[in-house]
């Protein structure tokens, strides 16, 4: 443990990332700016080939970003797994959608935990990175690599001789106030001494690192921040279809509500829920209540509300455009 420590504050240990997409690669510059060196890990060989090109696949980092990543030495992106076992500290940035059914897709996670498995030892810390549902890290991503690696593997305990924690990824793209660094990290091991291990590691690289009890309370506060975005998303949603029964302007109500100084925050309605994350996290949570024989209503009819927003916008565009027609 000492040894690890020591390679963490030292800036010595190496770092690989699974995953090289919107959510690994910002990460990945971070670490290297920080000093360390990364291994840039991703099985898409166009993806890679672009990047030790010094091309960018990510639309907010820039070409000239990649390049200087290159020429410090530091970033060493590859489609090598082979590299994980050099490395002290492994990220996973993998994607977790949801398949045709709305429940969770974790084939990706099991995949790069599979890998890890292959190369684990002592004195490695592993995070996982990619949104989930309480209790993956600890019931999924654990087993395995206990159950699928080396015979060495299994003779290890976690906490001492290897550590493991969850810390979900902030990415707000295009966000020029909060990127990877500026934006507190919420980290939760399956220890108190993963915990310790994993914030030590991120106190290198991230402003405000901001621990908590365990994983499953880093996995669950990831959830909380987008399903409060959905529920809150879906509410206006539905008042603005309400509103234009009604022949109210929502955005004129939405900007006098917003005048009140207290217990209020604005959100704005759309034909959707936008992005990738927000429409699809808060049915991993959905997913894992039904094991605790409890059903999330607001998820569900969060989900109901958004589905119908595309046809309402249709409408407002398609009844617009016969006035306008009516008029010329």
């Amino acid at each position: 443990m000492n040894n690890l420590q020591n390679l963490i504050k030292t800036k010595k240990a190496k770092v690989a990332i699974i995953g090289q997409g919107y959510v690994g690669l910002p990460l990945a510059l971070a670490i290297i700016k920080a000093g360390f060196n990364v291994w840039g890990v991703d099985k898409d060989e166009r993806k890679i080939n672009g990047l030790n090109a010094g091309k960018s696949h990510i639309d907010d980092i820039k070409n000239s970003e990649i390049a200087v990543a290159l020429k410090s030495g530091l970033f060493h992106p590859t489609t090598a797994f082979d590299q994980l076992a050099k490395s002290e500290v492994i990220i996973i940035a993998v994607p977790t959608p949801l398949d045709e059914y709305k429940n969770p897709d974790l084939s990706f996670i099991t995949s790069a935990t599979s890998e890890i498995a292959k190369h684990l030892r002592s004195g490695q810390l592993i995070i996982l990175e990619s949104t989930t549902y309480p209790g993956t890290t600890e019931e999924i991503v654990l087993p395995i690599l206990m159950n699928s690696g080396a015979k060495s593997a299994r003779q290890m305990n976690v906490g001492q001789d290897f550590f493991v924690a969850f810390s979900p990824e902030r990415v707000d793209p295009g966000n020029q106030d909060y990127n990877t660094v500026t934006t507190p990290k919420v980290i939760g091991g399956l220890t108190p001494e993963c915990t310790k291990m994993a914030t030590l590691f991120y106190g290198q690289i991230i402003d405000h690192p901001v621990p908590v009890s365990t994983a499953k309370a880093a996995e669950m506060t990831k959830l909380l921040e987008n399903i409060f975005r959905i529920v809150n998303i879906s509410l206006i949603n539905e008042l603005a279809m309400l509103c234009n029964k009604m022949d109210i302007d929502i955005w004129e109500v939405i900007k006098a509500a917003s005048t009140k100084p207290y217990g209020f925050m604005p959100f704005y309605p759309g034909p959707g829920i936008g992005g990738h994350c927000i429409a699809v996290d808060p049915f991993y949570l959905s997913y894992k209540a039904k094991q605790f024989n409890f059903f999330t209503r607001f998820i569900d009819l969060a989900g109901e509300i958004n589905e119908m927003m595309p046809h309402h916008v249709v409408t407002l565009v398609t009844t617009a455009l016969n006035y306008a027609q009516a008029k010329s």
